[in-house]
């Protein structure tokens, strides 16, 4: 009975999150701003490009494929990529990416066994690990980036109500996708930042 109605719940995540990453690329690809009423229609015909069954020899959704592949993006990942699409969309901020991207490099390593200790298993309704969590929320909250607290609210209600097969919080939180947008985000940010800082000095240099 649940598994009835997980099947199509998460072809459809896969396939709304295919059609924002095309989305973006094009975005990149485009030296002007493609207005948001475009972007929701193209978005609109990629999902059901990926949802729907569309013959060519392929006997599953497009979605289906990818999600064999990639397996279940974290509640996290998606909301993310989704709300990127959003005309007030802003930068995700450095104060996020880089405890996110220290909690990825501490947590695979122990998680696949190198170490005596497994974070993993505080997935598994661990009282202590979920009250980290609402912490780390409401210092996104103070440090003024509400979307944070939305998303890490909004995946915790997706974990409490066993919205994905599984059941453990940091599939909920976390994947390798996200954890490597983290890590490889940060010396992108630091160089952007330096070379607006020496752009800005060169323009008001004297003379």
């Amino acid at each position: 009975m649940i598994a009835s109605y997980l099947q199509p719940i998460a072809l459809l995540e896969m396939s709304l999150t295919c059609a924002v990453v095309l989305m973006v690329f094009l975005q990149k690809l485009s030296s002007k701003e493609i207005p948001f009423a475009v972007r929701i229609f193209l978005v609109f015909l990629l999902v059901n490009l990926f949802f729907w069954p569309l013959g060519m020899s392929l006997e599953l959704p497009l979605s289906a494929y990818v999600r064999g592949v990639t397996g279940d993006l974290s509640i996290v990942t998606m909301l993310l990529l989704w709300s990127s699409m959003l005309p007030t969309a802003k930068k995700t901020p450095l104060g996020f990416k880089v405890p996110l991207a220290l909690i990825a490099i501490a947590f695979y390593p122990l998680a696949l066994g190198f170490g005596m200790m497994d974070p993993y298993v505080w997935g598994y309704g661990s009282i202590g690990f979920l009250i980290a969590v609402v912490v780390f929320a409401i210092f996104c909250g103070l440090a003024g980036w509400t979307k944070g607290v939305w998303i890490l609210s909004l995946a915790i209600i997706a974990w409490a109500a066993h919205w994905h097969e599984s059941a453990n919080l940091w599939d909920y939180l976390l994947d390798p996708f996200l954890a490597l947008w983290a890590v490889f985000a940060i010396p992108s940010a630091i160089y952007q930042k330096r070379r607006e800082k020496s752009q800005s000095g060169y323009l008001f240099r004297a003379g």
